[in-house]
């Protein structure tokens, strides 16, 4: 996996040599003087060639085509339409050729000058300017002042018209039934003429020599020089691509992509090898960071206008809600070291993603709610506006030069980066992850199962809030998970829903089933509620570390009550212990830990008649010593010294849930 993932991030990002230098205009050159290591042309400015093709476009003049035959067409249209239409004129029949021939001598000298509807291709219609016309490859320059419109010939048949005395109207008629433009716009010579003379272009202006210091050290980067040292890293990437040689920018990449995967690597060894025995999590980091690095790699070669636009800050949040804040910041950092190599101006990119990454990460330390994503969202939003703040006043100086446009693509990346709020919900689904987003579902007491043993099971529904109130002070003052310890606190004893009757805290009418039963049955009983618990947790499809409360909250300890009234009864029998003991496993985290002390504690202090500080006290040192000689927190990783705070916090919660007056 480490090998493919090393590989999918080697060949998705660019294969292009890294120019050694980054620069920005108005800032110092405190490199050593730059020499020009061979000749290369000076590219111009963007303002340079807009100006060089507005001035060229200028003299790119419309092409329109001459058709002849349309003057043909409609000199034969006009003398059919004259003798059908005269004999309803009411004119003298001797009048007839003159008519005729006027109408014909008109209409030629129309489309002799040329008919044209002006207004095409950014040209506009109340403005006369000029235009090529092409006749049988032969090509002549015009001005549309000088062509017919059908608004000017109709005026020109009207005046006609009246200095030659013949009637207007019946003329008019036929004349202008007969105007079709006889020059049209080509379009496509045009657009080929247009294209050909900005292809022609030069995109360079003056050259530097070999030799030839570009910048030298302590000045100060003007318009002018910032232009040559574009021009130096434009000449250099483009010989690199083609002279370069891609094997050893291929081995570049997989020496720096390897590394940072290694470290990675060797971080989950040292510091978390529950994740680094988990082929399930390690792949679920690699595709993370894959992922994050492909889609930078995809915004470089879509050439995406501003980089910033990607949510970075996704990475880091979804990896402190799916697993921790160490690990979250551990692979964010190498995902931005890894970045940082094919973004410009590398050090701002990295101040701006790695404070921001923090933000993040900070901010949602403990998730208790679905809002703090929105919290989060501004948090990394005002990092974002104080950094691009920063920066902006230490490369201008002035607050009112300050390019407010380029803080939009931070504002896009933040409202981006809430997608990772799905993306947990996926992978969870996926790779079979408990996220806290999972443990705040599951501790809302409106949960179907939750209600179901409220109903069933009310005593003990009360037991295990207690136990969560208990196990979630004390996990949180010696540092754990403490939602995760809620979550389990409040499943741990949905077994006892199958018989709710055998266990004390449901029993209200003074009737003990236990009475009428063998100790060993009910020994049985009683421990059978924690396989039927499993056994639910996993047909309601609870996550594994829930059921992981269930299987341990008992470890393998004895069910002592019936097993010394077992031996007080019959001294002379046999009995084989296993029976009276829970199949466990023993606690093997902090959490499950704490779980069965809290366990333990809040069911053996409902038996105290008259609690009091000294009698609370004594039950707690006595069961926390108990689960100590039996082993059973031997692999739990809680120190001595969290024993003794465990000790101190449920002592003080028992005494406030009993009322007890403290002594002062």
């Amino acid at each position: 996996m480490i090998f493919l993932s090393v590989l999918l991030i080697i060949l998705a990002l660019p294969k292009q040599t890294k120019f050694r230098y980054e620069f920005e205009k108005g800032r110092i050159w405190n490199q050593k003087d730059l020499v020009a290591p061979y000749n290369f042309a000076i590219l111009k400015t963007t303002e340079e060639l807009e100006k060089d093709q507005d001035a060229v476009m200028q003299n790119i003049t419309p092409v329109y085509q001459l058709n002849t035959n349309v003057q043909l067409q409609q000199l034969e249209g006009y003398i059919n339409d004259f003798n059908l239409k005269w004999p309803s004129a009411g004119i003298p029949e001797k009048l007839k050729a003159k008519y005729l021939e006027t109408g014909k001598v008109l209409l030629n000298h129309v489309y002799n000058i040329g008919l044209i509807t002006p207004g095409i291709k950014n040209q506009p219609a109340d403005e006369n300017y000029n235009i090529t016309i092409v006749n049988k490859n032969e090509s002549v320059s015009r001005n549309t002042s000088a062509l017919y419109t059908k608004e000017k010939a109709i005026a020109y048949f009207e005046q006609q018209l009246t200095l030659l005395n013949v009637d207007r109207a019946y003329m008019l008629d036929i004349l202008q039934s007969r105007l079709q433009n006889n020059m049209v716009y080509d379009d496509k010579i045009t657009s080929r003429l247009k294209a050909d003379a900005l292809a022609n272009i030069s995109a360079t202006q003056g050259m530097i020599q070999k030799g030839e210091v570009i910048i030298a050290k302590g000045m100060v980067i003007n318009d002018e020089i910032y232009q040559k040292l574009l021009s130096y890293k434009k000449y250099f990437e483009d010989s690199a691509r083609v002279n370069g040689n891609r094997r050893l920018v291929f081995f570049g990449q997989f020496l720096l992509v390897g590394l940072t995967v290694t470290l990675l690597i060797v971080f989950l060894q040292m510091f978390r090898k529950d994740i680094y025995a988990d082929n399930r999590l390690v792949g679920l980091i690699l595709l993370v960071i894959t992922a994050m690095l492909a889609t930078l790699s995809w915004a470089i070669t879509a050439q995406l206008p501003n980089l910033y636009y990607i949510p970075y800050c996704i990475v880091p949040i979804i990896i402190r809600i799916l697993f921790d804040t160490r690990l979250a910041l551990n692979i964010h950092l190498l995902v931005i070291l890894i970045a940082g190599f094919y973004v410009p101006n590398s050090f701002e990119f990295a101040f701006y993603e790695i404070t921001a990454g923090m933000v993040s990460i900070y901010s949602i330390k403990n998730l208790l709610r679905r809002g703090q994503f929105l919290t989060s969202a501004l948090l990394i939003t005002v990092t974002y506006l104080v950094t691009f703040l920063g920066i902006s006043f230490i490369r201008e100086g002035d607050i009112m030069h300050i390019e407010w446009p380029e803080f939009f693509p931070f504002a896009v990346s933040v409202m981006l980066t809430l997608l990772a709020y799905p993306l947990i919900y996926a992978f969870e689904k996926v790779f079979r992850i408990t996220s806290d987003l999972t443990l705040i579902e599951l501790t809302n007491t409106n949960a179907a199962l939750l209600r179901e043993m409220a109903f069933k099971a009310p005593g003990t529904f009360q037991h295990s809030l207690q136990v969560a109130n208990l196990a979630e002070n004390a996990i949180y003052s010696i540092g754990g998970n403490a939602l995760l310890v809620r979550a389990g606190a409040l499943y741990h004893d949905i077994g006892k829903m199958e018989n709710p009757l055998y266990f004390i805290e449901n029993q209200t009418a003074g009737f003990n089933p236990h009475d009428k039963l063998p100790y060993e049955e009910s020994a049985q009983i009683i421990i059978r509620h924690v396989r039927k618990g499993v056994e639910l947790a996993e047909k309601e499809n609870l996550p594994d570390d829930i059921i992981n409360f269930i299987r341990t909250h008992h470890g393998n300890t004895r069910v002592d009550y019936f097993y010394q009234s077992f031996l007080k009864n019959f001294p002379e029998k046999f009995i084989d212990e296993n029976i009276f003991r829970y199949p466990g496993p023993i606690p093997f985290s902090k959490e499950t830990g704490v779980l069965m002390l809290a366990d333990s504690v809040e069911a053996a202090s409902r038996s105290i008649k008259e609690p009091d500080a000294q009698s609370i006290s004594d039950l707690v040192d006595r069961i926390v010593n108990y689960k100590l000689n039996q082993n059973q927190l031997k692999d739990s990783d809680i120190t001595l010294k969290d024993l003794e705070t465990i000790k101190t916090i449920f002592k003080r919660m028992l005494m406030s849930i009993y009322h007890v007056r403290i002594d002062y």
